[in-house]
């Protein structure tokens, strides 16, 4: 499972012109979903990003986390970052999961943000949106579930 974070200072998503997920300062989550994903990754990268410490202390050091902010959370379900576009001109979407097993381990990503405390808006698994984001830094993580947990898979949240 992948996931592209970007701490923003507000966010919203619409689908036919109606905002479906709209958040003040925090998060926006691009959710990638591959086909040998389980809920494991699902568990271990709602963790990492409710932990990850990329928001402003006073000093304007990155030290705090979404937790510690109290921030919010858009998550938006995106299978364009399973692409592979290593051959070819166009990029072949083999490797992401059917839809309805990965619409399952999204919800449960989600799940696991809301159950730390944050509160989480969603896009529409699916649908064609249009994603409004105000990017504060700019600020981009991309977090691979694979990569993050091999050689150590209880290394799951942290300093």
């Amino acid at each position: 499972m992948i996931a592209l974070i970007q701490r923003v200072r507000s966010a919203s998503v619409s689908v036919e012109n109606d905002i479906v997920g709209s958040i003040d300062k925090g998060q926006v989550v691009f959710l990638g979903v591959f086909a040998y994903d389980s809920p494991d990754d699902a568990v271990f990268l709602a963790n990492r990003c409710v932990n990850l410490r990329i928001f402003a202390d006073k000093n304007d050091a990155m030290n705090l986390s979404l937790l510690d902010i109290r921030g919010s959370m858009l998550a938006i379900s995106q299978f364009t970052l399973c692409a592979n576009a290593r051959k070819g001109r166009r990029p072949s979407f083999s490797n992401a999961m059917p839809p309805q097993r990965a619409n399952e381990l999204y919800e449960l990503f989600c799940e696991k943000v809301t159950e730390h405390g944050i509160p989480v808006e969603k896009g529409i698994f699916g649908a064609r949106m249009i994603v409004q984001l105000v990017n504060d830094g700019p600020v981009t993580f991309i977090l691979d579930s694979k990569e993050s947990r091999r050689g150590n898979p209880k290394n799951d949240i942290g300093n």
